[in-house]
């Protein structure tokens, strides 16, 4: 490990070196490439440079105490900066560890989050609002903006479907363990006698992809528009601006009528569909390496049932890592940071383990 910590602070000194280069300066695209690589290699170096600052203030500190014989009260102080240094460096090794750990390439990508209501019926629909207004007020307060992409309401205010953008950076980091089906209990406000109904949603988190990572034939795209409509079937305008496209190959299909535009409307479905379809192609390479996922935190998996929202006892249960919080309000208000936080703990706890073996 130290040996690459070795190449890292090398490479980190060659990229500010060429960065004060005029031939760098003059390009733009490789000074944007160095300026995102030194970004990422800034935190494994300056915490590799606090580890050895550490190991040299140990190493001075006992080699001051054996240097100091007739001051047993100065040599004890100097033992204990020494140890207290061995600490500080034994933690940053831990830390280091984790930084060195092969980044997630989709880490840092905007994100496309799908929400569909499940079984429940119209309770499920308005549960899944709920959610969409979860996960809006965590990103604003993460400080993520959000694109509505399509939406498809009911006339109680739910949604049977509604899908949107979180762009920022980290945004996939914090939202990717959010795929599965999220589970709720509560009196249903179209309940008359006051029974508890467990209804479901499901909840795809679908990394953004660009036109160089998907490459779609136009020839693949059946196209089609029609006229936009809301809950009830209300017609929003009486232009066709909503869009249709289905991947021949796949099936897949992707609706958009958020905008008056048609044009609006395209690019925002393409996005989806560039979306999907990597992800499609990703869970085919999972499937492959299934034994691997099955010990992972989240496979991703839209079947898979990750949490509870009990209202009754205002509590939320996270079934992956057995997390237990009773502060429902909270959480529904967006403050998720708790939840996330434990699950990119125990996510990065089992990488330290595989790559232990």
């Amino acid at each position: 490990m130290i040996s690459k910590l070795e190449a890292v602070e090398k490479r980190f000194d060659a990229i500010t070196r060429q960065l004060y280069e005029p031939e760098t300066a003059a390009d733009n695209r490789l000074y944007t490439e160095l300026r995102k690589e030194l970004k990422q290699l800034t935190p494994v170096v300056e915490k590799y440079r606090e580890y050895k600052s550490c190991l040299t203030g140990a190493e001075e500190s006992r080699q001051l105490a054996a240097e100091t014989g007739e001051d047993p009260e100065f040599r004890r102080l100097c033992l204990t900066e020494a140890e207290e240094a061995d600490e500080k460096a034994k933690a940053a090794y831990r830390e280091l560890r984790i930084l060195l750990l092969p980044k997630d390439e989709n880490e840092d990508k905007n994100v496309i989050v799908e929400i569909r209501a499940g079984a429940g019926g119209e309770e499920s629909a308005l549960f899944a609002y709920v959610l969409y207004r979860m996960y809006q007020m965590y990103a604003e307060a993460k400080g993520f903006k959000t694109e509505l992409l399509y939406e498809n309401p009911t006339q109680l205010g739910g949604f049977k479907e509604v899908s949107f953008q979180v762009s920022g950076e980290g945004a996939y980091a914090r939202f990717r363990f959010e795929s599965g089906v999220h589970r709720v209990q509560r009196i249903p406000v179209t309940e008359s006698n006051g029974k508890i109904q467990t209804s479901t949603v499901t909840v795809a988190v679908l990394p953004e992809a660009g036109e160089v990572e998907v490459e779609i034939n136009p020839a693949d795209l059946q196209i089609d528009t029609f006229r936009s409509s809301g809950a009830g079937g209300q017609h929003i305008n009486k232009t066709e601006s909503a869009i249709r496209i289905t991947h021949l190959p796949t099936g897949t299909v992707v609706e958009c009528q958020d905008e008056r535009s048609q044009y609006k409307n395209k690019d925002k479905a393409m996005r989806v569909l560039r979306a999907r379809l990597k992800q499609r192609e990703t869970e085919k390479q999972q499937s492959e390496r299934a034994g691997e996922r099955k010990s992972q935190v989240g496979t991703g998996d839209r079947s898979e049932r990750i949490r509870t929202y009990n209202y009754p006892q205002s509590r939320v249960t996270d079934h992956r890592i057995g997390l237990t919080l009773y502060k429902l309000d909270a959480v529904l208000n967006g403050a998720l940071d708790e939840i996330i936080d434990a699950l990119t703990t125990e996510e990065t706890a089992r990488r330290l383990q595989n790559a232990e073996d």
